[in-house]
């Protein structure tokens, strides 16, 4: 148990905040306190953390679609307000990766609080920018797989972070098609064409930030809609989970609720992982992988995903919270 300890945990968005979220829930059963650090404005990663333990916001400091040159401005503001939101009192700070959790980071180092690195789950030819930089500061860095000590030699393999489930799995008989918060339109579209009634399946769609009105207006029998708090609900009774890569949600399909998945490579993710990387994340979950989103193309990849029973692979969530209580100071 770690009692009069607290740990702050970036929730970056996306995938860092599931991984917070795991790592967190591990922690808080063993008795630590936690402290969430979201972006601004980040209403969907606040819910997710919130009831947990205290949500602070920090700015990020570059979106995705970004250059990085155009946001040099801002980091200097960033550090300063991480300095000021980042207590020396901390007992260990895990990073989850993102831009937003650099300078949260460099604070907490700054104040001598120890710094855990952890890399993405779908990350195997590079590692991410955020934990190259950071993985120079940190009293140590956790990968998910064997293949990504090739990216950070040295480093603690805890597994895949991934909550338990919150609902029983079951199949209610439709197609979950979701691409996270940014949404991906040319998969909706392709999707919307493809005839995916031929399999005897509905269509839920997450649209995120893409209008779901033109897909309500073309199908009316499907249930599309942009976010769902309780998004969960939804991946528990799917028959099968179409979603991007690069991002979380096929790990959880996959390994938490036991689903066929279908991973489609999603380009305009640049500051995420390569395509390179792809086909062997897609490998490790049992995915079938989808370069391109045509109609026909993801059509097929749904009919051979149902045929797939996904890999038994438990969480590391509750090995990674011990490595995190074993660097922190009072642990």
């Amino acid at each position: 148990m770690a009692p009069g300890v607290t740990v702050g945990l970036t929730a970056s968005g996306g995938g860092h905040t599931g991984y917070a979220r795991a790592i967190g829930l591990e922690l808080a059963r063993l008795g630590a306190g936690l402290v969430f650090y979201t972006p601004r404005g980040d209403s969907w990663s606040r819910s997710r953390v919130e009831g947990l333990g205290r949500v602070v916001e920090t700015p990020m400091p570059r979106l995705y679609w970004e250059p990085l040159w155009r946001t040099l401005h801002r980091w200097p503001g960033a550090l300063l307000e991480a300095l000021r939101k980042v207590p020396g009192s901390l007992s260990a700070l895990v990073n989850c990766g993102n831009n937003h959790a650099v300078p949260l980071s460099f604070a907490a180092w700054l104040k001598g609080v120890p710094v855990v690195n952890v890399e993405s789950s779908v990350r195997f030819t590079s590692p991410g920018r955020t934990q190259a930089v950071v993985r120079r500061i940190a009293a140590v860095t956790l990968v998910q797989w064997e293949e990504q000590l090739r990216i950070h030699p040295g480093a603690v393999v805890v597994g895949p972070l991934y909550e338990p489930p919150r609902y029983e799995p079951r199949d209610e008989g439709y197609v979950l098609v979701t691409a996270g918060t940014m949404g991906f339109k040319r998969l909706f579209d392709a999707v919307l064409e493809a005839g995916l009634e031929r399999l005897g399946l509905g269509v839920v769609l997450q649209t995120g930030r893409v209008d779901p009105g033109p897909y309500r207006a073309a199908r009316p029998g499907w249930r599309v809609f942009r976010f769902d708090p309780d998004f969960e609900r939804w991946l528990a009774g799917a028959s099968v989970v179409v979603t991007h890569f690069p991002g979380k949600t096929g790990m959880e399909a996959a390994l938490a609720y036991r689903k066929p998945v279908v991973l489609v490579a999603h380009p305009e993710l640049r500051l995420s992982a390569s395509v390179r990387d792809g086909p062997i994340y897609a490998g490790k979950i049992g995915a079938v992988y989808l370069e391109d989103p045509t109609p026909r193309g993801v059509l097929e990849a749904v009919r051979e995903a149902l045929g797939r029973e996904p890999p038994r692979i438990p969480s590391g969530a509750p090995r990674a919270a011990r490595e995190v209580l074993s660097v922190a100071r009072g642990g």
